[in-house]
């Protein structure tokens, strides 16, 4: 896969993003190989933001996406890529880096390896979305955000939008790596949603909010939620609730091929609709939002094989508490250095390096 064009997504407000950026285009110029930004920063609230599609046409259909900042920055050049099918190197200037692997310090080494082609392809599930009507962000979304601090809005309408009305509804433009979430738009007004499964209602929530995630989401907003981490190769959705004022609050894990629903009951507060951590819409009462695992994964490069319990290890600690250490220290790897026995061969045991 030798590199054509590259498109550039840079956290702007990170000065060490800003010059891990110049080093990117440096190397691409000594290589004769086209650069252009790609410009997903503009106006959050999604009102006119470009499709994935004209992001990457604008930018030439850059080949290779390289993003530079942390996680965030990464899922926003994903939107682009999975849509094209270009290939995602995430540089790593972030906190926590669960999707960017690439240091600062081995930048130019992991272009050249993608250049040459000595990398990894690891694809990840993505979300889509169809509803009841087309996502929208209201103009006076303001005021909306000021209910209960100054005079209270007239109520929200209650669409009609039975599934006989609506059938599978209106496709829209959304492509999540990691989550798409359903949350209350007011302090003091509940998110109240019905949350379907393979067509059948499961349960009706009062709560702050409700996340639907990929495998891949479920180290993020899910996982703060107390939901289970899934590691990257499983093919599921998480649907885990938000401070659920119920005793069944647990998270379900749903199998690809099945649709999540969620709609707004006629009784809840508006509810927003976020894709990524980025605003798509509000939701009024009778509204309906189905996810679904979306036909095309996002391609993420990775430099050698993927060491997801490594990562998981050190990103959390979880080997630094004190009661356990003082216990012993257990080795970092288990895996004896002898062809695997007949009764395992079944199995997927990759080695380790």
């Amino acid at each position: 896969m030798p590199v054509h064009r590259i498109g550039l997504v840079v956290h702007g407000g990170k000065p060490t993003a800003v010059v891990a950026a110049e080093r990117v285009r440096a190397w691409a110029g000594s290589r004769g190989i086209g650069v252009a930004d790609v410009d997903v920063w503009e106006d959050i609230t999604g009102r006119t933001r470009a499709s994935p599609q004209q992001e990457a046409a604008s930018a030439g259909d850059p080949d290779l996406i390289v993003t530079v900042g942390g996680d965030g920055t990464l899922l926003r050049g994903a939107r682009v890529a999975t849509v094209t099918g270009a290939a995602v190197l995430g540089v790593d200037v972030g906190r926590v880096g669960f999707l960017t692997t690439v240091e600062l310090v081995d930048l130019e080494e992991a272009l050249d390896a993608v250049h040459t082609g000595s990398f990894h392809i690891e694809p990840r599930l993505t979300l889509t979305a169809r509803a009841s009507r087309p996502l929208h962000v209201p103009d006076d979304l303001g005021v909306l955000l000021r209910y209960g601090r100054g005079p209270a809005p007239a109520p929200p309408t209650v669409h009609d939008s039975l599934p006989d009305q609506v059938g599978w509804g209106v496709a829209q433009d959304v492509v999540a790596l990691n989550d798409v979430v359903f949350e209350k738009l007011s302090r003091d007004r509940q998110a109240s949603l019905g949350l379907y499964v393979g067509g059948q209602l499961v349960a009706s929530y009062s709560a702050d909010a409700m996340i639907v995630a990929s495998s891949t989401g479920s180290t993020a907003y899910s996982f703060a939620a107390g939901g289970p981490i899934l590691f990257p190769r499983l093919q599921a959705l998480v649907v885990t609730p938000v401070a659920a004022h119920m005793v069944f609050d647990r998270s379900l894990v749903v199998p690809p091929d099945e649709a999540v629903a969620v709609r707004v009951l006629d009784r809840s507060g508006q509810v927003v609709v976020t894709v990524d951590g980025q605003l798509a819409g509000v939701l009024d009462p009778g509204d309906w939002v189905g996810v679904y695992a979306a036909p095309h994964s996002c391609r993420l490069v990775r430099l050698g094989p993927a060491d997801f319990p490594g990562r998981l290890r050190d990103r959390f600690g979880l080997v630094d508490a004190a009661a356990a250490a003082a216990d012993g220290n257990p080795p970092l790897t288990y895996r004896p250095d002898v062809p695997v026995p007949d009764d395992l061969r079944h199995l997927y045991l990759p080695p380790l390096t």
